[in-house]
C-alpha cells in the first residue's frame, strides 16, 4: 500500500475524514493523549485511515511525522533500534546523523535492562512505577534465583543505564523541539506477542520525551493477548495497558446513522474496487438484479474492507484464469449469480464446496450463507429478494434436507414464470446450477 497516494479527497467512502480531523486536533493540543491508539478488527481500513491521517496532517506541516511498520520490523526483535532508525532519517545531513547516533549508542545497549524492569515488577505482581517501594520485602517472596539474579545485574547498572538513557531523552527532546514528533505504530496486533509488548514498554520508559508522541493502530483485543501471553492468564491485560495507554477509540464499520444498518458504503466500494482493476465488464457493473444481488450479500455479512479486497481479488483471478469474462459469459444472468456465489464459497465458506464436490448440496448451508430461511409464494404484494430468487434457481440441485426448500408444483410454477419475465432470463435445467458452481470453484483451485 503506498503512503502518498493515499487521501481523503480522492477516496472517503466511510466519511472518516471527519475523525481524523479531531485527531489532529487532539494531537496538537496540549492534552497528554499518548500513546493514542487507533482501535479496531481485523479488516477495518485501520492502515488506510492512518495513511490518510498522515498525509491530512503533511498538508500543515506542524509535525514530523514517522511510520513504523512493526510488523515488517519484528523479525529484528529490537523494537528500541527500529523506532530510532525511523527517528535518525528525520536528520537532514549524514554529519547530523551520525552525531545523532553516537549520542544514542550508549542508551540503546540498555534498552533490554530497562525492559527488564518492567519484566521484573510483573513477575513480582508489582507495578512498575512502584517497584522501589517495598523491593527488599518482594524479593525475599519470590524463591526463583533466577528473578533475584536478573535483579541484581539490573542494579548494578542502572547507574550507567539512567544516566544514559537520559542522554538519549534529552537528544530526542532536542530534535523536536525544532518541530514536534508523531510516531505511527502500525500491525502492531499481527506480531509476535513478545516484541509487541516491548514495543508497549519502550515506548513508555525510553520515549516518554517532551515533543514526541506515539499513535499506535492495532487492535486491543489482540494486544491483550500478546500480554497474557507473555505474563500468564493470571496479570489483568486491561489494567497494564491503561498504564501504558493515553487515549483509544475505535474505528468501527459504518453504519448509516438514520437508518442503523450497514452503510451501502461497502457496497460502493466493492464496485468501486472492481473498476479499478478492471476485473468485471460494464455488462456485469450495470446489471440491475446481478447489483442487488451483491449489495445484499454484502450487508447481510457485513464484510470487511479487508475481506471486499479478498473477493474482489480472486474475481480478478477468475478472469485471468478463464478463456472469456467468465460472470458474464453464458446466455442468462443466473449464471453471473452463480459464479459469483461460487466465489463467495471459495473466499468464506470453503466447507460449502467441499461437501458440494461430494454431491452434499445443502439447502440449510446455502440458505444461512444467504440469509434465506424460506421461499415466499409469489403474489402482486409479495415482492421477493433477490437472494429468494437465488435459491429458487438452486432449488432443483439440492441433495439433502431437500423437504426444507421443498417446491409444490404449483409453487414451483409461480417462480418460474416470475424468473422467466425477467428477472433471470430463464430457467435452469436440474444439475445446471450445481454444475456451474463446481466449475467455477475448479478454475479457482487451478483445476
Amino acid at each position: 500500500m503506498e503512503i502518498a497516494k493515499l487521501n481523503f479527497s480522492d477516496r472517503d467512502e466511510f466519511k472518516r475524514k471527519a475523525i481524523a480531523e479531531k485527531v489532529i486536533t487532539l494531537l496538537a493540543s496540549g492534552i497528554d493523549v499518548s500513546p493514542m491508539v487507533i482501535d479496531g478488527g481485523w479488516g477495518t481500513g485501520k492502515s488506510e485511515f492512518c495513511f490518510k491521517l498522515m498525509n491530512l496532517m503533511k498538508t500543515q506541516n506542524s509535525h514530523e511525522l514517522i511510520y513504523v511498520d512493526a510488523f515488517q520490523a519484528d523479525h529484528a526483535d529490537e523494537p528500541m533500534l527500529t523506532v530510532l532508525a525511523e527517528v535518525i532519517k528525520l536528520l537532514p545531513t549524514p554529519e547530523a546523523k551520525v552525531a545523532f547516533t553516537k549520542k544514542i549508542i550508549p542508551a540503546a545497549r540498555y534498552g533490554l535492562k530497562t525492559i527488564a524492569k518492567s519484566a521484573i515488577a510483573h513477575l513480582l505482581k508489582q507495578d512498575t512505577d512502584s517497584i522501589a517501594e517495598g523491593f527488599d520485602k518482594e524479593i525475599q517472596q519470590v524463591a526463583d534465583k533466577a528473578i533475584d539474579s536478573t535483579v541484581e545485574s539490573l542494579l548494578k547498572d542502572h547507574v550507567d543505564a539512567s544516566k544514559n538513557l537520559l542522554t538519549l531523552q534529552n537528544t530526542l527532546k532536542e530534535l523536536a523541539q525544532k518541530k514536534p514528533i508523531i510516531i505511527f505504530i502500525d500491525e502492531l496486533d499481527r506480531c509476535r506477542p513478545s516484541f509487541a509488548v516491548d514495543m508497549l514498554e519502550i515506548i513508555k520508559h525510553v520515549f516518554d520525551v517532551e515533543g514526541v508522541s506515539f499513535v499506535l493502530i492495532t487492535n486491543t483485543q489482540q494486544l491483550k493477548a500478546s500480554i497474557n501471553h507473555c505474563y500468564g492468564d493470571t496479570v489483568d491485560a486491561q489494567r497494564y495497558l491503561d498504564k501504558f495507554l493515553k487515549f483509544r477509540f475505535e474505528l468501527n464499520s459504518v453504519i448509516d446513522s438514520t437508518s442503523h444498518r450497514p452503510s451501502l458504503v461497502s457496497r460502493n466500494h466493492f464496485f468501486s474496487l472492481v473498476k479499478i482493476n478492471k476485473c468485471l465488464p460494464d455488462d456485469c457493473i450495470n446489471n440491475v438484479f446481478f447489483c442487488k444481488v451483491v449489495e445484499q450479500i454484502i450487508q447481510y455479512h457485513n464484510f470487511s474492507l479487508r475481506e471486499l479486497e479478498t473477493l474482489v481479488r480472486h474475481i480478478n483471478i477468475l478472469q485471468t484464469l478463464s478463456s472469456a469474462d467468465q460472470f458474464c459469459e453464458g446466455q442468462y444472468n443466473a449464471h453471473t449469480i452463480l459464479r459469483f456465489l461460487s466465489v463467495l464459497f471459495v473466499c468464506f465458506r470453503p466447507e460449502i464446496l467441499i461437501a458440494i464436490n461430494k454431491d452434499i448440496f445443502d439447502p440449510l448451508a446455502i440458505g444461512e450463507f444467504l440469509g434465506v430461511s424460506k421461499i415466499s409464494r409469489i403474489s402482486k404484494v409479495n415482492k421477493p429478494k433477490p437472494v429468494e430468487i437465488v435459491m429458487v434457481i438452486l432449488s432443483k440441485d439440492f441433495t439433502v434436507n431437500r423437504s426444507e426448500f421443498y417446491l409444490e408444483p404449483e409453487h414451483q410454477t409461480e417462480w418460474n414464470e416470475f424468473i422467466q419475465r425477467g428477472f433471470i432470463g430463464d430457467v435452469l435445467d436440474p444439475q445446471e446450477a450445481i454444475n456451474e458452481i463446481k466449475k467455477t470453484a475448479a478454475i479457482l483451485a487451478l483445476g
